[in-house]
């Protein structure tokens, strides 16, 4: 089972981070996932809001192996720029980049003076930028000249080979674009077998609209995470919600459900039952919120046996 981490949320200063992963790296997780391009959290105060791809390339340039990712949204990047950058990083760090995109959703990207149109344009950005990045990769001179993309004699060099797409969505129009555009898909989705049966079907009827086979698609998942802690506990089902609120949706009987907690045994069979039961190539232990103690302390429990 292929069990990364997340440490997001501007919880963990820079060097608590860097700690952690590459404690994670030593005990040989695969990957890391880190906060992407967020402009501004209001919750956090005067602490640090680190820069996403600084973060990453920083991260990576300072351990061996583990890869490292962070979402890269739309609104914040120029077509041919993210092409570059992405490629320029595959090719100092080969292999070990996760490039995941999607539309994003913090109005107070605003105060930094970043666009953030309705979602459905947000989507349709996403989709021409993808398309651009793809044909850049490719090696071809892209000219275009879309709603939100426009390209004159583009071109990036080097051209990375075989970084996966990652897109990060659940709702039927940003499964469009993982039909259209991903290697993996990122679910967004609590770990509830009925959300996720709907998503799924969903994707499927849309791949094979366009003659292209679903299980070509691997699929992520970030699953709330708490080893050692009670799944019942209602103190956890309220950090689930703090830190989840895009799940508001899901009913108070299924958040045991919805998250992995317990011992650190059943957690690790919890993981390899939802990578089962789920069909996940990617699962995604989220310890977002976590100080640097009680985070070594998940680690420590989740360590690959």
């Amino acid at each position: 089972m292929d069990l990364a981490i997340a440490l997001a949320w501007h919880v963990l200063p820079f060097e608590d981070l860097l700690s952690l992963v590459r404690r994670a790296e030593e005990q040989g997780f695969p990957a890391v996932f880190v906060d992407g391009d967020v402009s501004l959290l209001p919750s956090r105060g005067d602490a640090d809001v680190l820069d996403g791809w600084t973060l990453t390339t920083t991260l990576l340039s300072r351990t061996r192996r583990i890869q490292v990712g962070s979402i890269r949204l739309v609104h914040h990047w120029n077509a041919a720029k993210l092409a570059q950058a992405v490629a320029t990083l595959d090719r100092v760090a080969p292999g070990r980049l996760r490039f995941l995109v999607s539309i994003g959703g913090q109005p107070q990207d605003a105060r930094f003076g970043l666009p953030l149109p309705p979602p459905a344009a947000r989507i349709a950005w996403l989709d021409e930028t993808l398309s651009a990045v793809r044909a850049l990769w490719r090696g071809e001179e892209v000219s275009v000249r879309g709603r939100f993309v426009t390209l004159d004699r583009a071109r990036v060099r080097p051209c990375p080979r075989g970084l996966r797409v990652e897109v990060a969505g659940r709702g039927p129009r940003l499964l469009e674009l993982v039909a259209a555009h991903a290697d993996v898909w990122d679910m967004n989705l609590p770990p509830l077998p009925h959300a996720v049966a709907k998503a799924s079907g969903d994707l499927d009827a849309l791949c094979q609209a366009r003659g292209r086979d679903p299980a070509k698609i691997r699929r992520s998942m970030w699953v709330f995470t708490r080893p050692g802690e009670d799944p019942g506990d209602p103190r956890l089902h309220a950090e689930f919600r703090r830190l989840n609120p895009w799940f508001s949706a899901v009913a108070d009987e299924e958040l045991p459900a919805a998250l992995v907690a317990g011992p650190p045994a059943a957690c690790r069979e919890r993981f390899a039952q939802l990578a089962r039961e789920l069909g996940l190539a990617h699962p995604v232990a989220d310890l977002s919120g976590l100080d640097r103690d009680a985070a070594q302390r998940a680690l420590d429990a989740l360590a690959p046996r």
